[in-house]
């Protein structure tokens, strides 16, 4: 397998584990890394979550950062997806240990 094939099936991965994080849930980049066999890639994840192409209908505002904020350059769109999914937010953060994905 060379490395372009690798980081397919590395992205595949990714978006598989996305693909299946359920409406008014969330997962840290960590998790989702852990999740798709990709241990300590937490930013590799970020990478793929950014390249999403425009209209992509994997649930990419379901993952969020380790403190439980967002982190991604469209915040306010990410809120307004969550928040329409009864994810409540206090002082810009999600308790984690209530909206937090537990596969």
């Amino acid at each position: 397998m060379n490395d372009k094939d690798s980081a397919s099936a590395q992205h595949e991965r990714i978006w598989q584990v996305v693909h299946a994080i359920p409406a008014g849930k969330v997962a840290t980049y960590g998790q989702v890394a852990s999740l798709a066999d990709l241990p300590r890639h937490a930013r590799l994840v970020g990478r793929v979550m950014s390249q999403l192409p425009r209209g992509s209908r994997l649930p990419w505002h379901r993952v969020i950062n380790a403190q439980g904020r967002l982190s991604t350059h469209s915040t306010s769109r990410q809120r307004e997806l969550l928040q329409a999914e009864g994810v409540v937010f206090l002082n810009g953060r999600i308790n984690l240990s209530r909206y937090q994905w537990q596969p």
